[in-house]
């Protein structure tokens, strides 16, 4: 059986160039790197805003579990299953960053032959978006530091700055540092540390941002701390927008690849949704729908994570409205969510099935009860899942009211999904009533409690410490209108990762609360989530290679 980078390397990949050609985009938008990537500028939106947007389909899962779920992979597969049955559609991806890349997720190009290529370019350097925003970040880090040492005329206190620096690498060991050591020309010591580059603001307002100037503004909001009298300091204040502005105007830019079956991806902007938003670029996601008829997107981790995100806050802000969702699944990630362990789940379990199955169920209520979308649940089958088990799970979704299509793209690539690529373009043409799981003139506890209480089930919220104090004061400096984006464990509903399946009788401790008044949301940090996360024992990094030719193995 061949690898997934062996399938990828032995694909005959079309020019960029005829991919652009096929959507129509004039070459003057077109910016290559190389034969089989290029940016597409922007401005392109602009001369297309009269064009009708195409249906958006937004893919998620249930929650992740070591067996696998293959979101990336359906939503590859779908747009290629749409291709398939005559419709012209455009993916809109995220870019994965080099922490899971060499940790343990993997990559973020699909799998089997529902791939986007060049999947080697794609998990590794790509374009060099990543690197960056992870210079932006640390150039407003630098310039924080340096009014410090240069008299500090803001005032600030250097004990509230709550600006950290970036590296798009997963390395606890940088978490938690003491910098500006040595001679006093040195700089000020202080405690200070490192998010991964996916964790950081500038990631998010990358993503959220709809051109140069307004991304300029959002940097500008940036608050990197508070002064000795608790009032905010912003990246405005310390003119750093410009520069950072400067540095990231290319990476602005959508990135334009293809599927291995030819159909045009745009993968733009990675933030994760257990620690940020979630969502690729808005700018991606738009040029997405007017560019193809059917604009196939995703939300990272489960739908409690990164559908919720993605619904309540980048539909909000750039008016999106999703016309079908797709949740992800595998027979074998239920019976995980069951009990069973990971090395018996390819032996037939209903009653460990069963168990799960309510994981499921939970994220489709959700979807269809919450958000009112219609929506379609897609079986990731593998061989070993036998018809009983299948059929088990076809009449429990039915019982909600939501159809079940198997998807095989892993193996058949797009023709293994065009049964699901029917059902999607049969909701998309359903009417539906979408709406937000709460309203942003609510307090912000009671944003909190709502999301916690209508998407996790849970029975409410613990606010510990200082938080009460932290969202008095968010709402004194007037940001208590701002939607919530909650930092929280991916492998659970509850904030705690060995809670699976759907569990009840849990509160969500809310441990930290702080604005990103650049990206616009506020982020309630939860449980033990940590912004950086570490390399497992034995990181993927270890079986990666290159030869002499250049050709890179152990790439998953």
């Amino acid at each position: 059986m061949l690898t997934d980078i062996e399938i990828a390397q032995a694909c005959d990949k079309k020019k960029i160039t005829e991919i652009a050609r096929n959507l129509e985009i004039p070459e003057d938008y077109l910016e290559l790197y190389g034969n089989y990537k290029a940016k597409i500028d922007y401005k392109l939106l602009k001369d297309l805003k009269d064009k009708k947007d195409g249906k958006l389909i937004l893919v998620t899962a249930i929650t992740p579990t070591p067996a696998g779920e293959g979101k990336t992979t359906t939503t590859v597969g779908l747009a290629d299953g749409l291709r398939r049955i005559g419709k012209k559609s455009v993916v809109a991806l995220r870019e994965p960053s080099l922490g899971p890349v060499f940790g343990i997720k993997g990559g973020a190009a699909g799998g089997g032959y529902a791939q986007v290529v060049p999947m080697e370019d794609i998990n590794l350097h790509f374009t060099g978006d990543f690197h960056a925003i992870g210079a932006a970040n640390n150039l407003l880090a630098a310039m924080l530091d340096n009014h410090i040492q240069q008299g500090n005329t803001l005032n600030i206190d250097p004990r509230r700055i709550t600006w950290r620096r970036a590296v798009d690498m997963n390395d606890r060991q940088l978490r938690n540092i003491i910098d500006g050591l040595g001679n006093r020309t040195d700089g000020t010591p202080r405690q200070d540390g490192f998010d991964i580059t996916v964790a950081s603001e500038v990631m998010a307002v990358l993503c959220l941002s709809s051109d140069i100037l307004d991304l300029k503004e959002r940097l500008s909001r940036i608050v990197v701390g508070y002064t000795y009298d608790n009032q905010p300091v912003t990246a405005g204040q310390l003119k750093a927008q410009g520069a950072m502005a400067a540095l990231l105007k290319d990476a602005l830019k959508p990135n334009l690849v293809q599927t291995l079956e030819g159909t045009p991806t745009l993968i733009h902007g990675g933030p994760f949704a257990n620690i940020a938003h979630g969502c690729n670029s808005v700018t991606a996601t738009k040029m997405a729908l007017k560019l193809g008829d059917y604009a196939v997107t995703e939300a990272g981790f489960g739908a409690d994570l990164g559908a919720e995100k993605f619904l309540d806050i980048k539909c909000r802000v750039a008016g999106l409205k999703p016309d079908a969702v797709v949740i992800v699944a595998t027979v074998r990630a239920l019976k995980h969510h069951g009990g069973v362990a990971k090395d018996q789940l390819n032996e037939e379990n209903l009653e460990a099935l069963e168990k799960g199955l309510p994981n499921l169920l939970q994220h489709v209520d959700n979807i269809k009860n919450v958000f009112k979308l219609p929506c379609v649940v897609a079986i990731n089958r593998f061989p070993a899942d036998s018809e009983a088990e299948l059929k088990l799970i076809e009449d429990r979704c039915k019982e909600l009211g939501v159809n079940v299509a198997l998807s095989e793209v892993w193996a058949k690539g797009g023709e293994g999904g065009t049964a699901l690529a029917e059902e999607v373009v049969r909701l998309c043409e359903e009417p539906n009533d979408f709406t937000y799981a709460y309203d942003l003139d609510l307090p912000i506890k009671e944003k909190l409690l709502t999301i916690a209480r209508k998407i996790y089930h849970a029975d409410g919220i613990h606010l510990p410490g200082n938080v009460p104090k932290q969202i008095k004061q968010l709402e004194e400096l007037g940001f208590g209108n701002l939607p919530i984006c909650m930092a929280k464990t991916q492998y659970s509903f509850s904030d705690d990762q060995t809670k699976l399946g759907a569990p009840k009788d849990f509160n969500i401790v809310i441990r930290n609360i702080k604005v990103s008044a650049g990206a616009g949301f506020i982020v309630a940090l939860t449980g033990e989530i940590m912004t950086m996360p570490g390399l497992p024992k034995v990181p993927a990094a270890e079986k990666i290679d290159v030869d002499e030719n250049g050709v890179i193995t152990g790439l998953f």
